[in-house]
């Protein structure tokens, strides 16, 4: 990625099919992860947590969930108390009281864990940070001179040393998310709270958490509100009212009780009035959200008169990452820092944000309702647009740097939650050019970082300041149209990137003309994707188009015409040309060894192209040491955990799998897997194929048991990921139907082996090699049918030399 000074974000030359995975080199490569120092890889295992250590919040009052607790703790322990690595996660409507049951059973159960650590989990950003702070908490001296990645790394090693701990997920948005956790780290308990209620994996047992009974409700107001007196039956009465004009929701209740502690003149009834007042005038929502908004809105109209700095604080945090504000974001430079202080003690001690001293947290309904408009909001701009701008200005203030000197990484990780969700939330019409160039800088470190998935409310963002302040076709707007398309492709999305990359490029061609650099890459890129979908009739002619124009306006050992001409000998090589693919892959490596050096980044993708050819062509003794000395040099140059270097380990198993080496393969295979998993996520198409290969190395060892339940569970979320006939869901049906015909099901393996040749017929054509080996491998299974249908008089049929399946894919 190059990036420009331009409000139109970081310009991204997108990387084609394997630029991440088996590696086409397209446009752009993602840059260096943290790699783990040599003298922090052994220490997790030495270091031990002292009795008790903890993050978690102060217990807060929880009443009328015994029932919900007792089953938390059936579905943590399987049963048992002897269990130790289970998961499960607590769904429901926000405001319902997910968290404080969470907070609840790991303060009731403190003492049957070693370590317990609350994890914000909106985003896996907010997932590291708080693994970040576990880092710091065990090792402190470390961990400050340490980088973020390093400090990730070093709590998950910790904690899949380690047994007997509780980590909890607050407020998850994604279940994916925690599946490079849940999946990898088998020493403990994990438990989620999310207002998610589907997308959980079968292996994580669900609870669903509902209202409070009238009753508990009642006895939770009078308890908050009359604290250590005893109230009347008539205020017993009201309470009963109020609670059943709150609707029992929980975290209504303890605004309201917040309200009237604070408020001690003002009757039960006499509250329950106001809020009636207030019906007419709430945003719309759900009736969870119309009942906050009426607690919020009496709070609000009270604070207005007596604090209104804090409801100028208050509307600020709407619009930032409701975990983990610092307390720095709410004082301006000509503010009183007491001043700051006091107003959040207001608001805490209303119940409107949760304050750690440093830090502030805030209900995501809170932050939902404060960002809508208010038909009664006279002030111009509007209140809640107020705050927005107090928002962006508090983040821009901390991104701007001293003269002399950079914002620390630090800074940027910490304060990158913020810049998405403004990214997120951006009202229509906004504009903010400072934001805007700040997006660009927080997409562009992401997507070194090797998260440019995670670039996408960023660039959605841009884009859209773009084609408001420069026009639709303007170069910076077709820039920033080409970085969120590749943004798509990198999540796997090929149905929103592949329109945007055609309409991309037909503007390209009408705003710079057919052979301009710019149009030049996004042809290219367009036909990666084509690629990356399978498409090759598509993606060859435009390849060879974009080589052609490339040699004559750059020039024949121009980067981009060595990336052009790599491409190319890709697309070759998918459509099984091997003897036009080797040669091109032989000429630009060496180009690439004379113009870019030996250890270029672009060169080693070249030099690993080159030995998937050879391993292609059966030429294993060429095939083996080349994959062995790109692998030492990744390790060497890109860092152990980048995803350049875990496709060349996950090559070189293949290759030894090819060689019948399983007992160098399988090993391989399987740490390749874990990193994946822990670097691109559970669902990521490069970890989608990892799995799938280990599968495949199962089956080649007649681990059968281990490799089908590999190949169902592949399968479904390709189905899910890449869609239902991608030509890597097309692979994993193939593979599974060939694993039953294996262990001799042929009555699954049949239908699967017949609904993937009409696909592979219909997608990639007659001839395609896949389809090829598709009809081959249902020729197979029915004549093992029939033989088994007539065995006196069929000709059994001949096994073949290896179950009937596809090669295993390199990583896409």
């Amino acid at each position: 990625m190059t990036t420009d000074d331009t409000a139109a974000g970081p310009r991204i030359k997108a990387a084609g099919k394997r630029t991440i995975g088996a590696q086409r080199i397209r446009d752009a490569y993602t840059g260096d992860l943290h790699v783990l120092p040599a003298e922090a890889l052994h220490a997790p295992d030495k270091v031990t947590a002292a009795p008790g250590t903890s993050n978690l919040p102060p217990a807060t009052l929880c009443l009328g969930r015994d029932e919900e607790l007792s089953q938390l703790r059936r579905i943590l322990t399987g049963g048992g108390e002897g269990a130790i690595t289970q998961s499960g996660a607590v769904h429901g409507l926000g405001g319902i009281g997910k968290s404080t049951l969470a907070q609840r059973y790991a303060h009731r159960h403190r003492s049957y864990y070693t370590l317990i650590w609350w994890i914000n989990a909106a985003s896996p950003d907010e997932i590291e940070t708080s693994l970040t702070e576990l880092t710091t908490a065990l090792v402190p001296d470390w961990a400050t001179s340490a980088e973020r990645g390093a400090q990730v790394s070093w709590a998950r090693q910790w904690l899949a040393w380690h047994q007997g701990w509780l980590l909890i997920y607050d407020n998850v948005e994604d279940p994916a998310d925690l599946a490079p956790y849940t999946g990898a780290l088998h020493q403990g308990h994990h438990l989620a709270t999310s207002r998610r209620t589907t997308g959980w994996p079968d292996s994580a047992a669900t609870l669903c958490l509902g209202n409070l009974s009238t009753d508990d409700a009642t006895t939770l107001l009078c308890q908050l509100v009359f604290k250590d007196t005893r109230p009347t039956p008539q205020q017993k009465v009201n309470a009963r009212a109020l609670v059943a004009e709150l609707g029992c929701l929980p975290l209504a209740v303890k605004q309201a009780s917040a309200y009237l502690a604070q408020n001690q003149g003002v009757s039960l009834d006499a509250y329950r009035r106001r809020l009636g007042t207030k019906l007419d005038r709430t945003a719309h929502g759900i009736d969870a959200e119309r009942t906050i908004a009426r607690v919020w809105n009496v709070t609000l109209q009270t604070l207005e008169a007596e604090h209104p700095l804090a409801v100028e604080v208050l509307h600020t945090a709407a619009w930032l990452a409701p975990d983990d504000i610092p307390h720095t974001l709410f004082t301006p430079a000509d503010a009183d820092p007491d001043d700051i202080a006091e107003a959040i003690g207001t608001l805490a001690a209303y119940s409107m944000v949760t304050d750690t001293g440093t830090t502030v947290t805030v209900h995501r309904l809170v932050q939902t309702v404060l960002r809508t408009p208010k038909p009664a909001d006279h002030p111009q701009p509007p209140r809640h647009l107020q705050g927005r701008d107090r928002a962006e200005q508090a983040v821009l203030h901390h991104l701007t740097p001293l003269p002399g000197q950079d914002i620390p990484d630090r800074q940027w990780d910490t304060l990158t939650p913020h810049l998405v969700t403004l990214a997120a939330t951006t009202p229509p019409g906004h504009h903010n050019p400072r934001l805007t160039a700040a997006y660009a800088t927080a997409a562009n470190r992401l997507h070194y970082q090797g998260h440019t998935a995670r670039t996408i409310p960023l660039l959605q963002a841009t884009l859209a300041q773009c084609e408001q302040i420069l026009g639709d076709t303007h170069p910076k707007t077709l820039r920033s149209r080409n970085n969120l398309a590749y943004a798509y492709e990198s999540a796997g999305d090929l149905e929103r990137a592949i329109p945007l990359y055609e309409a991309t490029l037909a503007q390209y061609e009408q705003v710079l003309g057919d052979t301009h650099p710019d149009t030049l890459t996004s042809r290219n890129n367009l036909a990666g994707a084509y690629e990356s979908a399978g498409d090759l009739e598509r993606a060859i002619p435009l390849y060879e188009a974009t080589l052609a124009q490339r040699e004559q306006v750059l020039g024949d050992t121009h980067p981009d015409t060595l990336t052009s001409r790599n491409n190319l000998a890709g697309a070759y090589e998918s459509a099984g040309d091997l003897e036009r693919a080797i040669p091109l892959y032989e000429a630009t490596l060496a180009q690439y060894e004379q113009i870019q050096g030996d250890t270029h980044p672009d060169t080693l993708t070249s030099r690993n192209n080159l030995a998937y050819a050879y391993q292609s062509a059966g030429d294993l003794e060429r095939a083996i040491p080349l994959y062995e000395a790109a692998l030492a040099q990744r390790e060497q140059v890109l860092g152990d955990t980048h995803p350049d270097t875990l496709s060349s380990r996950n090559n070189l198993a293949a290759a030894y799998q090819s060689a019948g080496d399983l007992e160098r393969a399988i090993p391989l295979y399987e740490a390749t897997l874990a990193q994946y998993e822990q670097i691109q996520g559970d669902t990521h198409p490069d970890t989608l194929t990892s799995r799938n290969n280990l599968a495949y190395a199962y089956q080649s060892a007649g681990d059968l048991e281990r490799a089908i339940p590999l190949y169902e569970a592949t399968l479904a979320q390709r189905e899910q990921v890449l869609g239902d006939t991608h030509p890597d869901t097309l692979s994993s049906r193939n593979n599974l139907a060939a694993a039953y015909y294996t262990v001799g099901d042929l009555g699954r393996a049949i239908p699967l082996l017949q609904a993937t040749l009409a696909q592979r017929e219909q997608i990639q054509g007659d001839t395609h090699p896949d389809t090829l080996t598709s009809r081959n491998n249902l020729t197979l299974a029915r004549r093992a049918a029939a033989a088994v249908q007539q065995p006196d008089t069929a000709t059994p049929a001949t096994a073949p030399d290896h179950p009937p399946s596809d090669t295993p894919e390199q990583p896409v």
